[in-house]
């Protein structure tokens, strides 16, 4: 059973620069018009209540809960320690804040590669205690007997291939996918299991765009080049939030991490010198 309609992936498709309706709320079926439409969906992740309103307010099409909150938020070098309940703890806070918005919240490790009655039990824990409208779930052809088990049970699902974070550690690290034969095969295989949309991650520009024009469902791109049908990006990376490691692909639009340092040194020194708090700022 597949929730999304099927369209033809030969269709050429115009490259719109309209976004999709700023005054109606983001649907599923409307990543999968989207894409028929030749509009571009934008999607980043948050993991709070007033960074998602932000973002909601400012038109971002989806909102990622992504398990990459273990290293943006938690401090770790990967998200293989993030637990279920913790997604869950952290995906209440941004679907609160959605109004626009499409918010899907990762399935973290082990939340659904044990067997299938207990994916299909996690991914429906995360939209009835979080109110959020989607899951996703990396892993292509291995994953689709959850994937097709999910969607049967009416929970809509995205799909995640390429470099798939939670497999770090076999991969011997953060490397770029480049074996175009498994990739599309794994994508094939995730949409024929209805996932709505997949994201594909760290793969050469050109494979990017090859998976995309196979796939009937909209592709969200990181690392993946200008030829998915949307992209996504951590919103610590792309504020500049995080100095130390740049992907390639990120481009700041903020230097977030100067701004607040400096308008904390300056707190702290007003602070030593007595000149905080001032008159204007005591009660009388």
């Amino acid at each position: 059973m597949v929730l999304v309609p099927t369209l033809q992936a030969t269709v050429t498709r115009p490259m719109s620069r309209q976004p999709l309706d700023p005054d109606h709320k983001v649907t599923v079926p409307d990543l999968v018009a989207a894409k028929r439409a030749g509009k571009r969906i934008s999607m980043l992740t948050a993991y709070d209540y007033p960074t998602a309103l932000l973002l909601d307010q400012a038109g971002i099409d989806c909102l990622l809960v992504g398990d990459s909150l273990g290293m943006v938020v938690q401090g770790l070098t990967d998200g293989l320690a993030v637990t279920l309940d913790q997604m869950i703890y952290h995906g209440r806070m941004v679907a609160r804040a959605a109004n626009r918005a499409l918010v899907v919240v990762d399935m973290p490790f082990l939340s659904y590669q044990v067997n299938d009655d207990e994916a299909i039990r996690n991914a429906g824990r995360i939209l009835q205690e979080t109110g959020a409208h989607a899951v996703k779930l990396e892993g292509g052809r291995r994953c689709v007997p959850a994937i097709r088990r999910m969607v049967e049970a009416g929970i809509p699902v995205m799909g995640h291939v390429g470099l798939t974070p939670q497999s770090v550690r076999r991969l011997g690290g953060f490397k770029v996918q480049r074996d175009a034969d498994e990739l599309l095969a794994d994508a094939k295989a995730v949409e024929e299991a209805g996932a709505f949309a997949i994201v594909v991650e760290c793969v050469p520009a050109d494979l990017g765009k090859r998976v995309t024009q196979a796939l009937s469902v909209p592709t969200i791109g990181i690392g993946a080049g200008p030829g998915c049908d949307g992209q996504v990006l951590v919103i610590n990376d792309m504020l500049g939030m995080e100095q130390a490691i740049k992907p390639r692909f990120v481009k700041r639009q903020a230097d977030l991490a100067t701004i607040i340092r400096q308008a904390a040194e300056r707190y702290a020194a007003e602070v030593r010198d007595s000149s905080y708090p001032g008159p204007e700022h005591v009660f009388n």
